[in-house]
């Protein structure tokens, strides 16, 4: 059985570091997924066969890597959910973009609408566009490679792949957004870095981080 990497565990919570090109949740397909991995893990190395309540707390893109929490208890996800409807939960990303942003830190507001596996940029008022918004700083820039940091204000289909994208800044190795070669990379360059959120039991404040995967092309100073 493979290991997943662990960064976060207790009764309640399990934080796992996704890779790169590994789906969050099973798709129904013959491929692996990291709730499959944890859920085997959480059988074979804690002992608990059978069953295993385990439900992903928020899910990344395929081609994204990072955090990912799980919820064990059906009461831990019942807050946890909460606590995303009220933007309570502070998701961080880096991801690296070839094309320098308007200003070194700001804010990127967008309507998105969802067309073909994508979500595309959408003029005011047209049905089922969604606004989207995040803010971001610029950490390091080097040999054309910009390292930004990006908050997460709603969370929307690929939406700091598309927002990016629309301000002419798609990140390294997104092809589906323009983005340019990331190789060796297994993905794109876009990595959950950082969470913060209420214990849904304990009620006190948890941060986990996960490192970078390697390899990663700029990492933060």
């Amino acid at each position: 059985m493979d290991q997943p990497e662990i960064l976060y565990e207790d009764n309640h919570l399990l934080a796992l570091n996704k890779p790169a090109g590994m789906l969050t949740q099973p798709s129904g397909r013959d491929e692996a997924s990291l709730e499959s991995l944890a859920k085997e893990w959480i059988r074979c190395v804690k002992g608990k066969p059978g069953e295993v309540f385990l439900h992903a707390v928020h899910r990344l893109d395929r081609p994204v890597s990072g955090i990912v929490l799980f919820a064990r208890t059906g009461k831990a996800l019942s807050r946890m959910n909460d606590q995303q409807r009220r933007r309570e939960i502070r998701k961080v990303y880096h991801a690296v973009i070839t094309n320098d942003l308007p200003a070194r830190e700001g804010t990127l507001r967008h309507l998105l609408r969802h067309s073909r596996m994508r979500s595309i940029q959408a003029p005011d008022h047209e049905e089922g566009a969604r606004e989207c918004t995040l803010h971001y700083r610029i950490l390091r820039g080097h040999s054309g490679m910009y390292l930004a940091e990006i908050v997460l204000e709603t969370g929307r289909y690929h939406q700091i792949r598309a927002q990016l994208a629309a301000t002419g800044c798609p990140v390294m190795g997104d092809a589906r957004y323009g983005g340019q070669s990331a190789a060796p990379l297994h993905g794109i360059a876009l990595h959950h870095v950082r969470m913060e959120f209420t214990h849904p039991t304990l009620r006190n404040l948890v941060t986990i981080e996960a490192p970078y995967p390697v390899p990663w092309p700029l990492r933060s100073p």
